[in-house]
This record gives C-alpha cells, structure tokens and sequence, in this order.
C-alpha cells in the first residue's frame, strides 16, 4: 500500500506490473483507505463484516460508501484502494482494479461488489465493466461525474449508481434481495425543500455565495459535480474545467469548494483530516465576506482522523456565524459526517456536537450538496 502520491507514473506501472506477476496487489500510489480482512489501513473507519466488496480509487468516497453500507445494515468484506491513476490513466490500465475484482469473484464472502472512481480512460472503462461482466456477481458502479452509461454497455449483472450515497443503497438493496426503505437514507424532497425554505428565510440580500470547505477530495469533488451543474458557476482547486479554476486556491471567488487536502495546503504540514487547523485557518479568514450565503463541510472520522473534528470546526463556524449576524445576517451550516458508531471519535457524539452548535447535519455529503443548492436556489429569489 502506498499512501504517497510522489511517485512517477512510470515506477507505479512497474510496481503494479511486479505485483500482478507474483499475484500480489499494489495499492496505490496516493492510496489512503483500505480495510483487508477486517483489518484497516491508514484512513479508515470501524464498519461491520459483510458480503459487500468496494473497490475505489479514491479514499473519502471509499469511507461514504463503506460507512453508509453499514449503516443501511449490511456489512464490508474488502475495501480495496487503488489510487487515483489506476483508471484514469490507460498506460496503468486499472490493474489494481481488474485484479480485484478477478479476486473478489472467487471470493466466497463477497456476494456484491462496488466499484467507485473517477470517469476511467474509456478503454479502462470498457475493460472495467467487462471484467464485472465477467465475474458472475451482481456489481453497482458509480464514475463520478456521470450521471450515466449506455445501457447497451453495462452487463447485465451491473447497476449504474449516480451517487456515493446511491452506490451504497444500491448494494445493499441488492444484497437484501428488495428495495432498500427510503427512511433509512433520510433526507428526502419535501424535508430538503422544507429544511432549506427555513434556512434561507434568514439571509440577508447580499448572501448569495457558497463556500464548501472540504477535508476529504472525493466528497469535495462530489458536492463540486453536484453543485456546479445546478448553478454553472462553481470554482475550485478541482476544478476540471478551465474557466472555473481558481487562480490561487487561498482565496475564494463566488461559489467555491475548497480541497484542503490538495498538495496545495499539505507541504510541510499533516493532512486536514489529521490536523484541522488548515481548514479552520481558511474559515476564519472569510469571516468579513458578507457573500457568503452557505457553509458546506465534512466531517470525516475513522482511523488516522483527528481525535475530535467536530469539536475542533465548530469554533471556527461559530466566529463565521456570528460575523454574518453582525452584519445583520444569518449563515446556515450544512455537514454531513462519514463514520459509524464503532469509531472511536462516536458518530452520534460528533453528530450532536455539530447539530448544538447550529450545523443542519445531513446523512450523506450528497444530500447535504442538494441542501445547500435549494438554499442558494431560495437566496436567489428573495
């Protein structure tokens, strides 16, 4: 397993190469989640054993989708890790991926696998699918930033997923053999509406901004996807389109989601979701930009994570919340926490520290992406 990203794409290609011909699995590089056997390795969360196998090249979106089968009440046999150019990139060609899902087929504690990435080079893609094709087991897919695949390439033993959160009640319901209870996902349209409508009844005319403050680039990138296609405009240090990448990722411009784990904000200091206080610093220099019309964070807890980020955010937002009621405003807060119960930070602990301290928190990064979206869409028409 390689937790660094510091490694030249041709080495990794090598290494990948030398583990698939002595049937061993290279994990990464820029791997940070995996749990084997039950075992987690470097960001990873408490979550049951089961029959649902991840494979994802990406860590935050490991630990939703991971998180969220547990809370649907099913369970994780594997969750393997790739790193973030195994699919993307065709000379790498998704070995890790493809290995895999080769192993998990054969794995008689597996009965449902899902698959998270990014949008694959569309040969990896093709021969991504195939391989699930392949392996004779029902299979969920979710590339982030797709809303969907030709039918007519999808086998027919593999769902498209058009979220993080999608892709974990798609397992599960898949598993269980019926329809996953919307109650257990939560958040549902009149709730969003509901929820929203009295969040932004308080705003003042000059909020219209958002700013999405994210430890975790998966998730960061989801709420990106999910936001910028309902309002069209915005900008980011993740940003895939030109126009909408920020200058210089220190400082906001309109609506904006903030990777800080980006190499950008960890040279020379630890990852953000070991030490919060890169994203505090950012919260606080924001303080006097009366735009700002919504907060969007996440909260991610598990193995490796800081022993309290909950506690350790929450006073950064109440100084940002109480600059915005100075100035004769309001300023919801929308979080959503990746953990389980079985962590050792508590879920339901970190939950109700956010929610005394005004946080509306919502039970995925996805639905807490909708919310903020119908609060702007709401400030919009004031």
């Amino acid at each position: 397993m390689l937790f660094s990203d510091n490694v030249s794409l041709e080495d990794e290609i090598i290494l990948k190469e030398l583990g698939r011909s002595k049937g061993l699995l290279v994990m990464g590089p820029d791997c940070g989640t995996a749990i084997i056997n039950g075992a987690p390795l470097c960001f990873a969360n408490v979550v049951k054993r089961g029959s649902v196998a991840v494979v994802a090249a990406s860590g935050t979106g490991l630990q939703e989708v991971t998180c969220l089968v547990d809370r649907y009440g099913a369970g994780i046999s594997q969750a393997i890790g790739t790193g973030g150019r195994d699919l993307k990139n065709e000379r790498v060609g998704g070995i890790t991926m493809l290995m895999s899902i080769a192993a998990l087929a054969k794995d008689p504690n597996t009965s449902v696998l899902a698959v998270i990435s990014k949008p694959p080079a569309p040969a990896v893609a093709a021969r991504i699918l195939h391989a699930l094709g392949e392996s004779g087991k029902p299979a969920v897919v979710h590339f982030i930033g797709l809303d969907s695949i030709d039918a007519g390439k999808l086998p027919p033993n593999v769902q498209f997923a058009g979220s993080l959160e999608d892709t974990a009640a798609r397992a599960v319901a898949i598993l269980n053999g019926k329809a996953l209870d919307p109650s257990v996902r939560g958040g549902e349209e009149q709730t969003l509406d509901e929820i929203a409508t009295r969040e932004a009844s308080r705003l003042s005319g000059s909020q219209k901004n958002l700013r999405g403050y994210y430890t975790g680039g998966t998730v960061a990138d989801e709420a990106l996807i999910v936001l910028h296609r309902l309002t069209g405009s915005v900008y980011s240090n993740n940003q895939t389109d030109p126009a909408f990448v920020l200058k210089d990722p220190k400082v906001s411009v309109g609506h904006t989601i903030v990777d800080l784990g980006d190499d950008a904000f960890t040279v020379g200091r630890p990852h953000p979701m070991i030490d919060p206080s890169t994203r505090t610093e950012r919260i606080l220099a924001e303080t006097g930009d009366a735009s700002i019309a919504v907060v969007l964070v996440d909260v991610v807890l598990g193995y490796g994570s800081h022993e309290d980020p909950a506690g350790a955010l929450i006073p950064a937002l109440a100084k940002i919340r109480l600059a915005a009621e100075a100035r004769g405003g309001y300023l919801p807060v929308i979080a959503s926490v990746i953990g389980t119960p079985g962590d050792f930070q508590g879920f339901r602990e970190q939950v109700a520290k956010l929610e005394a301290a005004g946080c509306v928190v919502m039970p995925s990064n996805y639905r807490a992406a909708l919310l903020a979206a119908k609060i702007l869409e709401k400030a919009a028409t004031k």
